[in-house]
């Protein structure tokens, strides 16, 4: 009789996959409820509310990208996203009004993490 061999140590690709599914739809969820929410959650604090914005973004970006989202197309969507959210906060949300230094935040969000996967893209690439 053989022995068996060794079960893996932790989850197999495919359920770690989805277990990043998973997470990203509930980071999508997050990043609605903060963008769309009747009264802005804000501390009246202009930095942390330009962080908040910018990390609701961010969070969708890598949070997509580890669950092997297609990276350009939602960078894309995420970029427009950024505008039409403040546009729709000022023009069709009472108690919520549109920004440009917020949609200025989101932006920076997504470029940072876009940077890093780059970075990130470059390493793993490169010899050695």
């Amino acid at each position: 009789m053989t022995p068996s061999p060794p079960a893996p140590a932790g989850p197999g690709p495919a359920r770690l996959l989805t277990r990043r599914r998973v997470w990203f739809g509930f980071g999508v969820v997050l990043h609605l409820i903060v963008l769309y929410a009747p009264r802005a959650p804000s501390t009246g604090d202009l930095p942390i509310d330009k962080m908040v914005h910018a990390l609701i973004f961010a969070e969708v970006l890598w949070l997509g990208a580890r669950a092997q989202v297609p990276v350009l197309p939602l960078t894309a969507v995420l970029s427009a996203h950024a505008v039409i959210s403040e546009l729709i906060q000022h023009w069709l949300l009472r108690g919520r009004s549109g920004d440009l230094l917020d949609t200025v935040a989101d932006l920076t969000g997504v470029l940072i993490v876009t940077l890093v996967l780059r970075l990130h893209a470059a390493r793993a690439a490169s010899p050695g």
